[in-house]
């Protein structure tokens, strides 16, 4: 099963274990029901700000819909095609309760995330290149080798104004 199956599949199985309506899900998560009907039909592909939205819905991480229970390989979410690309590390751990995220944000990129469940922490480090946060309303650049930690529960946003890629690491710590 490829991400996109897995992602629908995921999406649908979720809304019916909660015997939730297309509109019920729409309300929760702020997606239109027409998108969250496409997405489980897997006629489109959600962007990473549209499947942040569903995952902090349905308060559930956002690795479930990425990544197979049984998954061998690396999945690798890329619905902008190369714009934003997202490699979980570590899948999503109920013990710890934390994903773990490697991601490229190519040059222009610009990701918003809506405000993910109460309580949640986010740490970002930069591996390579430079990359632009938006916290509090405000804009700070985090260089390589350096990170920061915020509260994910509010809204925040990435950008990458240079020429070349930014590499960083996302650890999500959920309350």
């Amino acid at each position: 099963m490829d991400i996109a199956d897995h992602l629908a599949t995921t999406l649908k199985a979720l809304r019916q274990q909660r015997g939730w309506s297309l509109s019920r899900l729409a309300d929760e998560t702020g997606v239109s029901k027409a998108m969250l009907g496409q997405i489980e039909r897997h006629e489109s592909s959600p962007t990473v700000a549209t499947l942040w939205k569903i995952a902090t819905g349905l308060n559930v991480p956002f690795t479930l819909f990425i990544v197979p229970q049984q998954a061998g390989a690396r999945a690798v979410y890329d619905p902008q095609q190369q714009a934003m690309v997202i490699t979980p590390l570590f899948p999503y751990d109920e013990a710890l309760r934390f994903d773990h995220l490697s991601i490229t944000l190519a040059p222009g990129a610009f990701s918003e995330s809506t405000p993910h469940e109460k309580g949640v922490i986010e740490h970002v480090v930069v591996i390579s290149g430079s990359l632009e946060l938006r916290t509090e309303d405000q804009w700070q650049t985090i260089t390589a080798n350096h990170g920061v930690r915020f509260a994910g529960d509010q809204p925040h946003a990435y950008r990458n104004s240079r020429d070349e890629t930014v590499l960083f690491h996302s650890l999500i710590h959920y309350a």
